[in-house]
């Protein structure tokens, strides 16, 4: 437990905060955004960011989720419910955001020693039983079988999956990326992820196994936790958390000129990676 505290106790933490964008920031953005950062922190020219956002309506899937035998049909179903998509770089497959998803990376520097993979999502599950520590002692983590974008690090209340983990590498930066199912029904949001599997597979057999999605194994911390928690309350748990943690150590921040430079090449790149894998 102590390697993993020395990991969220840097000198210093850098905040970024696009959790109140609404609808118009594109869920490219941000991944393009963390590429972005991880490069700068990786490199020296930033200190630790811990970064929040939030996207609209969206579903992320993986690269996995790409060689689905029927994925069109799949995406179309997506696109009549109304739901916008994309391909993420970082690993595992479709996830759902909308507003009542906060989303939260935290962004280290890999110094000589390196940072294990467990460690960081160690760290990540450390970040949020501290923040929700005064009504809580039962975040698990644990892979939720039936889950969407199921991994050992799949955070739980009572089998009830809220949250998972995800992590990008580039250049000596880690990314370590969670979303929080915050409000509303998890399980309304497993059964569109289960409907997109169910159309994109059409009971082919594949090589890979997808995941059996069962709604009823998801749910938001609302719903776990049984009180109204919003999106606003989290993030200031969030930085108590991070004050907590670092001392007090810590700045609001926005992009520099040079990585503004950085993010439109990263930006471009992640256009181009979905154009090639997305079907036209």
């Amino acid at each position: 437990m102590e390697d993993v505290l020395s990991l969220l106790q840097q000198s210093e933490w850098r905040i970024i905060d696009q959790s109140s964008l609404g609808p118009l920031f594109h869920p490219l953005q941000s991944f393009a955004m963390d590429d972005t950062l991880c490069e700068s922190v990786g490199t020296g020219k930033s200190k630790a960011v811990a970064r929040t956002w939030v996207h609209y309506d969206s579903i992320i899937l993986g690269i996995q989720d790409i060689r689905l035998p029927h994925l069109e049909d799949g995406l179309s179903y997506l696109e009549e419910e109304g739901f916008r998509y994309i391909v993420r770089t970082s690993g595992g497959l479709a996830v759902f955001l909308d507003e009542g998803v906060l989303n939260i990376t935290l962004i280290f520097p890999e110094k000589e020693k390196g940072i294990d993979i467990n460690r960081g999502y160690e760290a990540m599950y450390r970040f949020v039983q501290l923040m929700f520590a005064d009504l809580t002692d039962q975040i698990e983590a644990r892979e939720i079988h039936g889950s969407y974008c199921p991994g050992s690090y799949d955070l739980s209340i009572n089998g009830k999956k809220f949250a998972g983990i995800s992590q990008r590498r580039v250049k000596k930066g880690v990314a370590v990326q969670i979303y929080l199912c915050v409000t509303g029904s998890g399980s309304k949001r497993a059964e569109v992820i289960r409907q997109f599997y169910e159309k994109a597979l059409k009971n082919t057999e594949t090589k890979f196994e997808y995941p059996k999605i069962r709604p009823e194994v998801m749910a938001s911390l609302t719903e776990l936790l049984g009180i109204n928690l919003t999106i606003e309350q989290c993030m200031m748990r969030f930085l108590q958390v991070l004050q907590k943690i670092s001392g007090g150590k810590f700045y609001s921040s926005q992009l520099t000129a040079e990585e503004s430079n950085l993010y439109e090449r990263y930006y471009t790149r992640v256009i181009e990676r979905n154009e090639k894998w997305l079907p036209k």
